[in-house]
């Protein structure tokens, strides 16, 4: 597996979990608090967390068909960006996993 599959999904996680506290934040501001605002924020956020969701997932699908995970595991990291705060702890612990089996097949450099 290529470092750039897991570095891709890093990206995306991290994007998407980003987008899911803002809009978290959003709704408790435009429910809870009635803020004025808070409606177009709350607008603007879902519209591109739904858009670059689509993206993790692709990318998310692809690391663990590459990494050959069961389907449970690969269901967790699915919808870790549905889940404020998931996606960061997921995220962290998948790179650890995957961080050293990506050295392991990475050829050395030759020595000079």
């Amino acid at each position: 597996m290529k470092k750039s599959v897991l570095t891709r999904y890093r990206v995306m996680a991290y994007v998407t979990g980003v987008l899911l506290v803002l809009l978290t934040f959003g709704m408790i501001g435009k429910y809870a608090l009635k803020s004025d605002g808070a409606a177009d924020f709350t607008q603007v956020v879902s519209i591109a967390h739904g858009w670059l969701y689509v993206v993790y997932l692709i990318f998310a699908f692809d690391l663990g068909s590459k990494a050959k995970w069961p389907f449970g595991k690969q269901a967790w990291v699915l919808l870790a960006g549905t889940i404020p705060t998931a996606a960061f702890f997921v995220e962290r612990k998948i790179s650890r996993e995957l961080e050293a089996k990506v050295a392991e097949e990475s050829p050395a450099a030759a020595k000079a």
